[in-house]
């Protein structure tokens, strides 16, 4: 049976209240969203994986896996259907990234009995006294809703045509008329919600790493402009020749912190032929690249930087250097050196600065 796979992974994770968004949490040395996405590859050929991601997340998602990354929207309906526009197998199965441990014999069931039904649904029997209102209820009769759900496609993209918001796929395919079926879910397959719901089986603990990047970069002298090398102003006739501020120094410093991560590099987030960066702050660049680090659960051990020049001269600026790289990296193992170039060459000559920097990140440990 073909059938697309689709993860939903486009929140903001609000009410999970940690610094680490949900969907970069580390299972197994993955972010969730690929955890999930692999782990239920590993359950069933489907024909086609979508992921939405929150729109700051969708490069990072393309430079991590080969599935289709989708921007999301600022619902969980709008990134449904931004995907199941993409959408062209007969079914296509939808799950929130949230609900992390499916088991396989959840989604086999769901696929050997949607039979003629447009919508099947894995749930839970309630095992507590259930109340509606003031009223006491038979919780014989109710039923805990989970995903993933499997869905005729057709029949799902009709119903989401809709301005009225649900909750899940099935909601919506009732509100049209379409017939529902239920299969028993698992346990196993609690969502995510809250900080400490991540506490769950199939989570495996990820090794201890330390990931390390290096980076380099250079830049030739320009007369009548501000020098800035580690967020310092630098007291210089000239400075440097770039579509930023020409900071040489930090710009090897996100190099290498990108590298660490797997992220790529700089040009892939700051393009120099995009004028939203022309005379950008350096700083400002750097302060997003730790954020981002931070936000998909990263935090720096160190950074080590060699500064190449030989004019002008630095050793009075190495301290406030190192002060300044250190706030804006949120770490306390910064070490700044600087040397000539031994008169060799173009910076030998006095034409530029090269510095190549090093960087070391490990997994940040939730508190």
């Amino acid at each position: 049976m073909d059938i697309t796979l689709v993860v939903l992974s486009a929140g903001n994770s609000t009410r999970f209240n940690s610094v680490t968004k949900k969907q970069w949490l580390r299972v197994d040395n993955k972010p969730l969203w690929k955890f999930v996405a692999d782990r239920l590859n590993d359950f069933y050929n489907f024909k086609e994986t979508i992921i939405t991601a929150n729109e700051n997340d969708v490069k990072l998602y393309k430079i991590l896996s080969d599935y289709n990354i989708l921007k999301g929207g600022n619902t969980r309906q709008l990134s449904l259907k931004n995907a199941i526009n993409q959408v062209t197998t007969k079914y296509v199965l939808v799950t929130d990234v949230a609900r992390a441990c499916i088991p396989k014999k959840v989604i086999l069931d769901l696929i050997e009995n949607i039979n003629d039904n447009d919508c099947i649904v894995p749930y839970l029997k309630p095992v507590d006294t259930v109340v509606y209102g003031n009223d006491t209820i038979n919780r014989d009769e109710v039923k805990l809703i989970q995903t993933p759900q499997l869905s005729k496609t057709n029949t799902l993209k009709k119903a989401l045509n809709t301005n009225i918001e649900y909750t899940d796929d099935s909601s919506a395919i009732k509100a049209i008329g379409g017939k529902i079926a239920y299969i028993l879910g698992s346990e196993e397959a609690k969502k995510i919600t809250f900080k400490g719901d991540e506490k769950l089986p199939c989570f495996k603990p990820n090794k201890p790493y330390t990931f390390s990047g290096n980076g380099y970069d250079i830049h030739q002298f320009e007369d009548n402009k501000k020098m800035v090398l580690c967020g310092i102003e630098i007291d210089s006739p000239f400075g440097f020749k770039a579509h930023s501020d020409g900071d040489v120094a930090i710009h090897s410093i996100i190099d290498a912190l990108l590298g660490a991560a797997g992220y790529g590099d700089i040009g892939e987030f700051f393009p120099d032929n995009d004028p939203t960066f022309k005379g950008a702050d350096s700083k400002k660049l750097l302060e997003y690249v730790v954020n981002l680090l931070e936000s998909t659960g990263f935090e720096i051990i160190n950074i080590d930087i060699t500064i190449i020049a030989q004019t002008p001269k630095l050793s009075p600026y190495k301290k406030e250097m190192k002060k300044m790289i250190s706030q804006l990296t949120h770490c306390e193992n910064i070490n700044i050196k600087a040397t000539t170039n031994e008169k060799l060459d173009a910076i030998g000559n006095k034409k530029g600065v090269a510095v190549i920097s090093n960087a070391n990140i490990t997994y940040k440990e939730e508190k």
